[in-house]
């Protein structure tokens, strides 16, 4: 498969056959990851690389872009009618850009933002302050209640306090589904844009499995990769709820994009992303998405019944939370998380709603199913995940974040060289890779 980059570079070659070996023996419970079709993966690796495009269909800086044009229009048509929205930009290089663009196309520097903190689930481009958005804007973020659930009573107040011209509904550690309908009404009540981000439920909407934003929303954004399972890009949807409020939004957007923020798109992505909307367009992933949050309520019933606490207790979608403050007390994600890998699971260490502890040192650790629905796992499966996430995280027990600030690297390096020779984590992964063998990843077969 990469024959000319093994015989043209072997250092590289040797890490790309590392990294398939980590992903084909191991369990890939990222939330925001997820394995491509083969035919996506072509599509980046195509000739497709060699153009420059600068501008839009029909309207390029640069020659020879016929056919170009071609893709980015199917592009477009795709997500216009598997969204049901207006007006489509699929040139973001990612959701951050996409995001970005959004600002320029409906705000002035200053112009007063809301969105979800982030140490509370939120995105650091939703006005976060060490983000630009926060930088360059007058960031006013919500917050989550006790149980996780965004305060809507808080949302409301703020947003009467602070008249926003911008309000952002998405986020990155959310078990909950998004009641969209009650975002439009704070929305409309000030008269601000809604945005809604659905970087990490854009596969479940589509799918049926989560609630649709766009008859609320005036914008929609999302990544192309994650739960829609196209390649890492971004796109910004126009609605006609946002049409009837500013009739030149899709125009500002596609400036905001370029020359605002980008020069010439990634053809090869946009034909990637293309080629990831017909396949999301099908009944198969529909299904696809359908198990994923059965999946997801079938770990988090798992990891319940083997001793875990989860926010929430549970999960609305495909992504959970895991609350360790009852096992390490404030700041263990990071223990739980490295037990994981060595046990041959990937996870992320993450805050949780109110964490005693800091978004370095946080208290949690988020868990998703799309990669691994995407390998074929079913309910029973997650069963077995789930014992194995137990067994990982209970065998790490007796390590604490030291109180001492100035302690913790030494500590957290030393607690990294125990884990690493434990017996119990490596017996674990060793399970796990005789379990992955009936579960190949795209485009392979069994071993």
């Amino acid at each position: 498969m990469y024959g000319h980059i093994k015989k043209q570079d072997k250092e590289i070659f040797a890490s790309i056959e590392s990294e398939k070996k980590r992903q084909r023996e191991g369990l890939e419970l990222i939330p925001s990851e997820n394995y491509t079709s083969p035919a996506v993966m072509e599509a980046m690796g195509s000739i497709l690389t060699n153009k420059y495009s600068e501008g839009y269909s029909g309207k390029r800086y640069y020659n020879g872009n016929e056919f170009i044009d071609e893709i980015e229009m199917l592009a477009i048509e795709r997500a216009k009618k598997l969204f049901g929205v207006e007006h489509v930009n699929v040139q973001p290089y990612s959701g951050s850009p996409a995001n970005l663009a959004v600002y320029l196309a409906t705000c002035q520097p200053g112009d007063t933002i809301m969105g979800l903190a982030l140490p509370e689930g939120g995105h650091l481009t939703h006005g976060w302050k060490v983000s630009a958005t926060g930088m360059f804007y007058k960031s006013v973020p919500y917050h989550v209640r006790a149980d996780g659930r965004i305060d809507m009573d808080e949302v409301w107040q703020l947003a009467k306090e602070h008249k926003p011209k911008l309000i952002w509904a998405g986020a990155t550690a959310y078990v909950y589904k998004y009641e969209y309908e009650k975002f439009a009404g704070v929305a409309e009540s000030v008269g601000a844009y809604l945005a809604v981000d659905i970087a990490h439920i854009a596969g479940l909407i589509v799918a049926g499995a989560h609630p649709d934003p766009v008859p609320h929303a005036h914008i929609v954004t999302t990544t192309t990769h994650k739960t829609l399972r196209g390649p890492r890009g971004g796109m910004i949807m126009i609605t006609k709820r946002g049409l009837a409020k500013d009739g030149e939004l899709g125009q500002k957007v596609d400036k905001g994009v370029f020359p605002g923020l980008q020069g010439g798109p990634h053809d090869h992505q946009t034909a990637a992303i293309a080629i990831a909307l017909k396949e999301a367009s099908t009944k198969s992933f529909a299904a696809y998405g359908k198990q994923i949050v059965a999946n997801a309520k079938a770990l988090a019933e798992s990891m319940k019944a083997n001793g875990l606490k989860l926010v929430a207790d549970g999960t609305e979608n495909h992504l959970i939370l895991l609350d360790l403050v009852p096992v390490f007390g404030p700041g263990g994600g990071v223990f739980a998380s490295d037990a994981l890998e060595i046990a041959g699971m990937t996870a992320n260490k993450n805050t949780i709603p109110k964490d005693p502890s800091s978004p370095f040192y946080p208290s949690g650790v988020r868990l998703g199913t799309p990669a691994l629905t995407t390998r074929g796992m079913k309910e029973k499966d997650m069963k077995k995940v789930g014992e194995w996430i137990a067994r990982a995280v209970h065998e790490v027990t007796k390590y604490r974040l030291p109180t001492e600030t100035k302690e913790r690297s030494a500590y957290i390096a030393a607690f990294k060289k125990d884990i690493a020779k434990n017996r119990n984590l490596i017996a674990i992964h060793k399970e796990i890779r005789t379990f992955c063998k009936n579960f190949p990843l795209p485009g392979e077969s069994k071993a």
